[in-house]
């Protein structure tokens, strides 16, 4: 659901300055020992393994950078789109709406098990949510959606594994968020396989590093 010992710099003395010096003072110029080539590359590969191994850790614990392959978050992320995911944010901080999240494939849905999906968070724990009239309600409320292209495109019924059924709505679950993509007409999300439990969270969606002349926050 990238990353960074500077070596010691010495400063140089020419042959020049070196027969001055002894003229001066009478004394016979130090050699001075240089770093064989052994030693040299010994510390760039210490460096670079330490780059390398800080690099995952950041990645396991802290960042991963995501590809967008379908087309399910339309206008907001486009096919080929990279997004940059905060995946320690939720251990500290509540999922908020609107949030963009990456989470692991629910079981049963369609595709390759291990590509992580990316939608929208709608509706949080403790609320019904209901579509009338291709708009989006919440506990009896309009949703207000200005990422969408246009109002009123909401369309499907609520899932079987809504638990239980209000007035024709879903009521979320606690430890649950209701997710839909932003095209609503081209996108499998909670309205097929209802909420999802906030574990398979992986983060939140936060910075759109690719493509460049579109790189900012989400």
């Amino acid at each position: 659901m990238s990353d960074e010992s500077n070596p010691t710099l010495r400063e140089s003395v020419s042959p020049g300055d070196v027969a001055d010096s002894s003229e001066e003072t009478g004394d016979a110029p130090e050699s001075k020992p240089g770093k064989s080539g052994l030693r040299v590359t010994i510390e760039w590969v210490a460096v670079l393994a330490g780059a390398l191994a800080l690099a995952l850790i950041l990645r396991a614990v802290l960042f991963q950078a995501y590809y967008i392959r379908f087309t399910s978050m339309e206008p907001t992320l486009s096919n080929g789109d990279r997004v940059l995911v905060n995946k320690l944010g939720y251990d500290l901080h509540d999922i908020n709406r609107g949030d963009l999240v990456v989470f692991e494939r629910p079981q049963g849905v369609s595709g390759q098990q291990t590509d992580d999906l990316i939608k929208r968070v709608i509706a949080l724990p403790g609320e019904v949510i209901r579509f009338v009239e291709g708009n989006v309600y919440i506990d009896d409320r309009r949703l207000h959606e200005p990422y969408l292209e246009s109002s009123g495109i909401t369309a499907g019924t609520m899932p079987a594994k809504c638990a239980p059924l209000v007035n024709d709505g879903c009521l979320v679950g606690a430890g649950e968020v209701f997710v839909m993509g932003d095209n609503r007409a081209n996108s499998t999300d909670s309205r097929s396989f209802g909420p999802i439990s906030e574990h398979l969270i992986v983060g939140h969606a936060f910075l759109r590093i690719w493509p460049v002349n579109e790189f900012g926050r989400l």
